[in-house]
């Protein structure tokens, strides 16, 4: 009796448990890779933040340029490649 049940059980565990565990880890890997509303959200508003933020430095260092001839920017005051407001 204990000469079946061993390969039985192996072979369950082979064609059943294997691809059970493999396609559970699948699915939660899939659901974590996407993103939530709630992270969109906040990857906006960093965003918008650092927008803002890099305005203020550009104003700060115009300022500072008018006020000091001898003052290089450590940036070309372009528009960023990634300002998508700026775009037609």
């Amino acid at each position: 009796m204990d000469e079946i049940i061993i390969p039985i059980l192996a072979i369950g565990i082979l064609f059943l448990g294997l691809p059970w565990l493999v396609f559970h880890y699948v699915t939660k890997w899939k659901q974590a890779a996407t993103i939530t509303g709630e992270d969109e959200k906040l990857l906006d508003e960093l965003h918008y933040t650092a927008r803002r933020l890099e305005e203020r430095l550009m104003t700060i260092e115009r300022i500072i340029a008018a006020d000091n001839p001898d003052f290089r920017p450590s940036q070309p005051q372009s528009p960023s490649p990634y300002d998508i407001s700026r775009r037609n």
